[in-house]
């Protein structure tokens, strides 16, 4: 590849507007129809778990909820390009994503209640453990990635981050490594405008972060986060290139987090309504919706169907995070190492001794 064909293009690509016109692209077609309908009702369904979770946290059933309101496209954009061999390495933001790759809500939302590792078993959906700390599970992709291809797997691996994570030394490392290695790995920033309170002018002095692909010998691409047919199409093509041997690619989604950083964050500390309101005007579900409807691939009917569903599922999760769980205290120390060591071993003996004492206290006192 010659230098310039690495550069990303000045505007973010789009196909589908926010009042829901198209446009054509001589580079990036529009996905069919079909694909797109699909995309909305995972749209749909992102959107109501995105307001659930924050009605959980203020009954006091969630501990934190990062939202990804705003972002559903994005989220949804980068389950559907994979496929069922690939992996997702997610962000504490990506809840949706990790639904929309087929994982059950409510173990996806058990991490964010405070139980278990992840919640979910990572194996069955290929989807990695949602990572918090910043840009730690980009390095966790490559080595999969690099990995994968030694074992001669056809694999591909997403993996996601936030602009804050691009200040960190791992989002370097990770992408350093990528290039140099020529792995099958898609980078996908969602630049959503704040790293909590930090704007992205005091992250980077990069024309955007898609030219830092360029910086490491790998093409990077803009492209409209709001705009799911612009995603598909976009990361679509990512995919294709890294399962060919094309190496990795840097996409930067351009969106922006409509709600606080999480429930213990206040926004408007560091912005003002009035820099939120043209973001809300560009709603990626509005668009897609319109845009559907206007191709004759979505009555009223299946509108309210599509809601219907995503309603039934919202309260599933919320009947499920609302029961109790049962704790079992033996289990701090029946998954740290496959061959318990002796400390934990005589850990786990202590434990068992005082919960033992305990219940024959309680059973004294009746």
């Amino acid at each position: 590849m010659h230098a310039i064909d690495l550069l990303p293009r000045e505007t973010p690509v789009g196909l589908i507007d926010q009042h829901g016109g198209s446009h054509e692209d001589a580079h990036y077609p529009i996905p069919s129809t079909d694909r797109i309908a699909e995309g909305y009702r995972h749209l749909v369904l992102g959107r109501r778990l995105n307001d659930q979770a924050n009605a959980l946290v203020r009954q006091g059933r969630l501990a934190v909820y990062p939202s990804s309101h705003g972002q559903e496209a994005c989220e949804v954009a980068a389950a559907m390009v994979l496929s069922d061999q690939d992996w997702l390495f997610p962000t504490y933001r990506d809840t949706v994503a990790v639904i929309a790759r087929g994982v059950d809500p409510f173990e996806a939302f058990l991490l964010l209640r405070g139980d278990w590792h992840s919640g979910y078993d990572p194996t069955v959906h290929h989807v990695a453990p949602q990572a918090t700390p910043l840009a730690t599970q980009l390095l966790h992709a490559v080595g999969f990635a690099h990995a994968a291809r030694m074992r001669g797997e056809d694999t591909v691996v997403l993996a996601l981050c936030g602009d804050g994570a691009t200040s960190e030394g791992d989002f370097h490392e990770a992408l350093n490594f990528a290039a140099v290695f020529h792995l099958p790995v898609v980078f996908l920033v969602q630049n959503n405008g704040y790293a909590i309170s930090v704007p992205l002018s005091r992250q980077t002095a990069a024309p955007s972060i898609a030219h830092k692909a360029i910086g490491y010998g790998m093409p990077g691409q803009r492209v409209d986060g709001n705009d799911l047919a612009a995603l598909l199409s976009v990361l679509g093509e990512a995919v294709d290139s890294a399962r060919t041997g094309g190496g990795p690619t840097l996409v930067e989604a351009v969106t922006y987090r409509i709600q606080s950083h999480t429930n213990a964050d206040d926004a408007t500390r560091y912005r003002s309504d009035d820099e939120v309101k043209p973001w809300l005007e560009r709603d990626p579900l509005a668009r897609i919706r319109t845009w559907l409807r206007a191709n004759g691939a979505l009555t009223d009917g299946d509108d309210a169907e599509i809601h219907a569903q995503a309603e039934r599922v919202a309260s599933d999760l919320r009947a499920a995070v609302n029961a109790e769980a049962e704790a079992h205290p033996e289990d701090l120390f029946a998954y740290v190492y496959e061959t318990p060591t002796p400390q934990l071993r005589e850990q786990a003996a202590m434990l068992a001794a005082e919960l033992a004492s305990d219940g024959a206290d309680q059973e004294g006192t009746r």
